[in-house]
C-alpha cells in the first residue's frame, strides 16, 4: 500500500465583520429623555411660536416620510399625514407644505416641519434652487405650488413680502438616502451645496439625515441597534461630510417607518436624537436673533 502525508484541512479565512464592536456614536439606551425634552420645550424668543425645520434633499430621499416618522415617535403610534408615493420617480411634494404636530387634544408641539419639492439631476425638473433660498428668508407662503420652470417671483400670489421671524427657517435639514451618497449627481450635488452657503450666510443652523439605513446595510435590516456599529454607514456619513461640508456630529442616522403598524423604541431612538439636536440648534439661532 502506497503512504503519503494527508494534507491538513485549510481553515477559512476569516472575514472582517461588518460592524464595530462599539457603536461609533452613543445615543441612550432609552428615547425617553430625549421625548421629555421635546414635549417640554418652548422658544425663549417671544417673536416667534414655532421653531421651524425646512426639510430639503433629492428626489426619494424621505423628507415626508421623516416628517411621518418624527410625528410617529412623538405621538407614539404611526401616522403618515405628510404624503409619500414609492414610484413616482419625480417629486410626490409639489406644494409648500407645513406640517404641525399635535402634542395632546388641546396643544400642538411648538415646532413645524416644512416640506418642500426635491431636488433633481436636470435643470428643468424639480425644486429650483431659488425657492429653496426664499423659503429660508421666509418668503414662501404655505400652499404654494412649486414650478419647476421657473423659481417664485415677488409678484406671485404665493410670495410672502414682509416675512416675520417666525416665517423664516431656523433649522436646514437635508436628508439623504444612506445608500446614495456616493451615487449623488453632481448637479444636485451643487444644488445642495448652493442652499448651504445660502444658510450660511443667513445664520440657519444646518443638518443632514441619513435615511433608509436598513435598505442600505443588511446587518441594520437584521437589527435596528446596529445602526451606529455599522462601518458602512459610517463610511457614509464620513463621505457625506466632506461632500457637503456638514459636520460629523450634524449627520445623523435614521431609519424611517414604512412597513410598520406600531411603533419601536428601537427606530424611536435615532429619530429623537435627531430631532432634539435640531431643536436645539434651532434654538441657538433664535436666541442670537
Amino acid at each position: 500500500m502506497g503512504g503519503g502525508s494527508s494534507t491538513p484541512p485549510r481553515t477559512p479565512t476569516p472575514r472582517p465583520s461588518p460592524c464595530l464592536s462599539q457603536p461609533w456614536r452613543a445615543i441612550p439606551a432609552s428615547s425617553q429623555e430625549n421625548l421629555n425634552y421635546i414635549k417640554n420645550f418652548q422658544p425663549r424668543n417671544k417673536e416667534v411660536k414655532h421653531l421651524r425645520i425646512l426639510l430639503h434633499g433629492p428626489v426619494g430621499a424621505g423628507k415626508s416620510s421623516f416628517v411621518n416618522s418624527a410625528e410617529s415617535a412623538l405621538r407614539g403610534r404611526v401616522t403618515n399625514r405628510a404624503l409619500t408615493d414609492a414610484t413616482s420617480g419625480s417629486s410626490f411634494t409639489l406644494k409648500y407644505k407645513t406640517y404641525k404636530i399635535e402634542k395632546d387634544q388641546q396643544s400642538f408641539y411648538p415646532l413645524v416641519f416644512n416640506d418642500i419639492m426635491g431636488f433633481e439631476k436636470n435643470l428643468d425638473k424639480g425644486v429650483q434652487v431659488e425657492d429653496v433660498k426664499l423659503a429660508l428668508e421666509g418668503h414662501v407662503r404655505d400652499g404654494y405650488q412649486f414650478n419647476p420652470d421657473r423659481p417664485l417671483k415677488e409678484s406671485d400670489a404665493g410670495y410672502n413680502k414682509s416675512p416675520s421671524l417666525d416665517d423664516k427657517a431656523h433649522a436646514l435639514v437635508c436628508v439623504i438616502p444612506a445608500g446614495s451618497v456616493s451615487l449623488l449627481e453632481d448637479n444636485v450635488v451643487q444644488k445642495l451645496r448652493r442652499v448651504r452657503v445660502t444658510a450660511s450666510e443667513l445664520g440657519i443652523p444646518q443638518m443632514a439625515i441619513l435615511t433608509k439605513v436598513d435598505e442600505a446595510c443588511p446587518e441594520v435590516r437584521r437589527n435596528i441597534n446596529n445602526i451606529h456599529k455599522s462601518k458602512y454607514l459610517k463610511e457614509q456619513v464620513e463621505k457625506f461630510n466632506v461632500l457637503i461640508g456638514i459636520p460629523i456630529n450634524c449627520i445623523f442616522l435614521v431609519k424611517n417607518y414604512e412597513s410598520e403598524i406600531d411603533t419601536d423604541e428601537g427606530i424611536n431612538g435615532p429619530i429623537l436624537t435627531a430631532l432634539k439636536q435640531m431643536v436645539t440648534h434651532g434654538e441657538d439661532y433664535l436666541n442670537d436673533m
